[in-house]
């Protein structure tokens, strides 16, 4: 074989080895990619029901209830325009409280349930996570602007 040849293999052998090497990293990173979905992005939008996300808010006031078994909790996530309804079996966070902020991490079951398979708090008095602040904020302000329409 001529060595022109030979490096035309060479140099075709190192770009099909870059392009699947890349292949494998991009399909890892696309399965560790979880998504942030406030309550009114899944009301409205439909969240993935194949995948799991980030669902972020505030604990709802009066809706956490801890089931006979003493491992399942089910409380609502609201960004104060609209709830969704978590179940989580497991240990909560010391810091888990009504009317605080919190994300959870899973997937939306049939009925409209979101099955957490973990639960985060907010750690100190003035964090929440940007994301959930964010969707706090624009449901805060739709709600005040809907009802500045509603008036005469």
């Amino acid at each position: 074989m001529k060595p022109r040849r030979q490096r035309l293999l060479l140099v075709l052998a190192a770009l099909a080895s870059t392009a699947a090497a890349a292949a494998l990293v991009l399909n890892a990173f696309r399965g560790n990619l979880v998504f942030f979905y406030s309550p009114s992005d899944v009301l409205r939008d439909g969240a993935p029901t194949a995948r799991t996300f980030r669902l972020g808010g505030l604990v709802e006031g009066g809706s956490v209830q801890r089931l006979a078994d003493g491992v399942t909790v089910r409380f609502v996530v609201t960004d104060t325009a609209q709830r969704v309804p978590v179940e989580y079996k497991g240990i909560l966070p010391d810091l888990f409280k009504e009317g605080k902020g919190v994300v959870t991490q899973g997937r939306l079951a049939d009925g409209g349930i979101f099955r957490a398979d973990e639960v985060l708090a907010k750690h100190d008095e003035n964090y929440m996570p940007p994301d959930a602040a964010n969707a706090v904020e624009r449901a805060q302000q739709a709600k005040t602007q809907a009802r500045a329409t509603m008036r005469p």
